[in-house]
């Protein structure tokens, strides 16, 4: 998908500027990411926003965090320029909203020993909704 995306961005001349600018605030999360400090750097918590006149805007989760990459924002623009960027400050944005889709965790599987375990407890009692609910978890498939 992705590809195809990428293809057609390249063949329309009017989508090429959008191209440069994603491919460069791609480049500038990297940068940013690869020079932070990894406890505050997750890509959950930061987002580069933009780069312009030389500073870079970025967006965090939290205030805790603003407040520490403030306090390391002077060091953090020097290693970023010393890797090429033209970067010359850096502007720490609190968007509390800000949040990037987390994955599904994977759902639990019930061992054999479990299910059987299950089912032998709900033949165990009367027709109740507990009953039913065990059966119905004893039944699921791994």
């Amino acid at each position: 998908m992705a590809q195809h995306l990428k293809k057609l961005l390249n063949e329309n001349q009017e989508l090429l500027p959008l191209l440069a600018k994603a491919q460069a605030l791609s480049a500038l999360q990297r940068h940013f990411i690869s020079v932070a400090p990894p406890h505050l750097a997750q890509s959950s918590q930061v987002q580069v926003l933009g780069l312009q006149l030389g500073t870079l805007s970025i967006a965090v989760a939290n205030a805790a965090v603003a407040a520490k990459l403030r306090q390391l924002a002077p060091e953090l623009a020097a290693m970023m320029q010393s890797r090429g960027c033209e970067v010359s400050g850096i502007r720490v944005k609190v968007q509390v909203s800000f949040n990037r889709p987390q994955p599904k965790p994977a759902p639990h599987k019930l061992s054999k020993t479990a299910q059987n375990a299950l089912n032998e407890l709900s033949l165990k009692l009367k027709d109740s909704p507990l009953k039913f609910a065990l059966e119905k978890m004893a039944k699921t498939k791994n």
